[in-house]
């Protein structure tokens, strides 16, 4: 008997897990139920929080106006620089390979600084995990942020939870498709904004900006521009939690930076439980604080339910803290049933003992030392950069040339970096070769020649070293070690850049 003939006759209404190996007569197969399967993989149901009120709601907003403006302000902040360097303060100028914050120039041979703001970025948000869960998640993350706004602005057009509840359930009509239209809309015009301030870091915002209207941006402009408005819209006003909960890696990691005295939003048993509906008449013996009102629920970004404990998909925004503390002042019972809590402190509560909270640990010192070390090294390394880079490439494609007279020349590349904010000249001569002449294309009637580099810019330069013939002999073939030394005409300072001269094997 074959599975197929061993499967209920009504198959269509089942599934078969699999087929029956090579050689094999029969499989038993337990038939799953379509219905079943169904459930098993369940559609997004769609999540619509609730308004809170309370003191870590106007935290959040406080944080979101501070963050979007910060966002959308800071590239039309001018910082003057002299001339013919952009005045916008904080410019990625991809274009010239440099990175503009403030007074700081970084160019693309100094990217070990924002490797270091990268990793002091990093471990702040550990050290912020340790001690207080996903805090950056709930408060600061930019999907946080454009979610949060998406919702607002979904309110404004649709009303509360339970009128956005009725107008999903409600038959489409011209009230639905108003709303829903104009709901839309809005996120999309978000979009927009946060796509168009995106490109404004890449470009001097005022120009990009009429160019954008009058469309004579470039059509790279355009690109990132829909890009990005796409990405929001899509990820802030459409996925919401879905971003946080299947796509960021963040959740799953998190644990690896908390411990037992990590501060997380937590549900209290000992005083909640065991809970349930309570009505004024009932006495409040022999049961928790806790009502069953689900308003922690109701609010809860993610749609978890805080009692059952830790959950991956709680980002720490403690709403639910809000809208507990708002029913617990209703029903006249202390504050305090959902808190910031440690897994240490509650099971020392459970026992009837206090356990202090514990800020500094190994792990929060550990993370807060190395932030210390690289800021310092940070630091270090740009108080003593200099502002003139040199970089010498020697000619491969002809090792050396003989010369009439029996000397032997070299060919180099010099290419002279002046990140100082005025032009600067500069000498060029070499050490360790013996009776070396240096002549440099474009000034071989001057004897030293004076190579004036322009502000903030690049120079590339032909050098020729050339050794007579009679010191060729004192030559140490096949290859010389000798320096190029650069000199500022202006404060007499050098810098040096160690290259070969290359002979014949003798």
């Amino acid at each position: 008997m074959t599975v197929i003939e061993k499967v209920n006759k009504s198959a269509e209404d089942y599934i078969i897990p699999g087929e029956a190996a090579p050689g094999v007569a029969s499989v038993d197969v337990k038939p799953v139920n379509k219905r079943e399967a169904r459930e098993l993989y369940a559609a997004r149901q769609k999540i619509h929080p609730r308004h809170a009120r309370g003191t870590f709601r106007r935290l959040k907003w406080l944080v979101m106006i501070a963050t979007l403006g910060v966002y959308y302000l800071l590239p039309w902040i001018r910082w003057p620089r002299g001339e013919g360097l952009p005045n916008q303060a904080f410019l990625i100028d991809v274009a010239n390979g440099r990175l503009f914050i403030g007074p700081i120039e970084i160019w693309p041979q100094e990217l070990y600084f924002v490797t270091g703001l990268l990793i002091i970025s990093a471990l702040g948000l550990f050290l912020a995990t340790s001690v207080a869960g996903r805090v950056w998640c709930g408060y600061t993350c930019p999907q946080t942020v454009w979610t949060d706004l998406m919702v607002a602005v979904e309110r404004i057009w649709q009303g509360d939870r339970s009128a956005r509840i009725r107008l999903d359930k409600a038959p489409w009509g011209p009230t639905k498709v108003f709303k829903k239209t104009m709901t839309h809309l809005s996120w999309a015009l978000i979009g927009l904004f946060t796509g168009g301030a995106l490109v404004f870091y890449f470009r001097d915002a005022p120009t990009l900006a009429l160019e954008l209207v009058t469309g004579t941006a470039p059509a790279i402009a355009y690109l990132f521009l829909g890009i990005f408005s796409a990405t929001t819209y899509l990820l802030g006003g459409i996925a919401r939690e879905q971003v946080c909960i299947y796509m960021c890696p963040w959740p799953r990691i998190q644990g690896a930076m908390t411990d037992r005295h990590t501060l997380l939003v937590s549900y209290r048993p000992e005083r909640g439980e065991p809970r349930g509906p309570k009505r004024k008449s009932e006495s409040w013996d022999d049961r928790g604080d806790c009502i069953d009102c689900n308003a922690c629920v109701a609010v809860c970004p993610a749609g978890i339910d805080i009692r059952d404990g830790s959950q991956l998909e709680c980002i720490q925004c403690a709403l639910c803290i809000d809208a507990c503390d708002e029913i617990m002042a209703k029903i006249d019972r202390p504050k305090g049933l959902i808190a910031y809590d440690t897994v240490a402190r509650q099971d020392a509560s459970a026992r009837g003992e206090h356990e202090p909270f514990k800020l500094v640990r190994v792990r929060t010192m550990l993370y807060a030392g190395l932030i210390v070390l690289v800021s310092a090294i940070m630091v270090a390394a740009f108080a003593t950069r200099s502002t003139i880079d040199v970089n010498v490439l020697r000619d491969r494609t002809a090792m050396f040339t003989r010369l009439s007279d029996g000397g032997l020349r070299n060919g180099y590349t010099l290419k002279i970096l002046n990140k100082a904010h005025q032009p600067r000249s500069f000498t060029i001569g070499v050490s360790g070769l013996p009776q070396a002449d240096v002549k440099v294309l474009g000034f071989e009637d001057e004897a030293q020649p004076q190579i004036t580099v322009p502000t903030d810019d690049l120079r590339e330069l032909r050098v020729f070293v050339a050794v007579p013939r009679g010191a060729v002999a004192k030559l140490t073939p096949p290859s010389t070690a000798f320096r190029f030394v650069i000199k500022d005409t202006a404060d007499g300072r050098a810098i040096e850049r160690e290259t070969s001269f290359h002979s014949p094997a003798r």
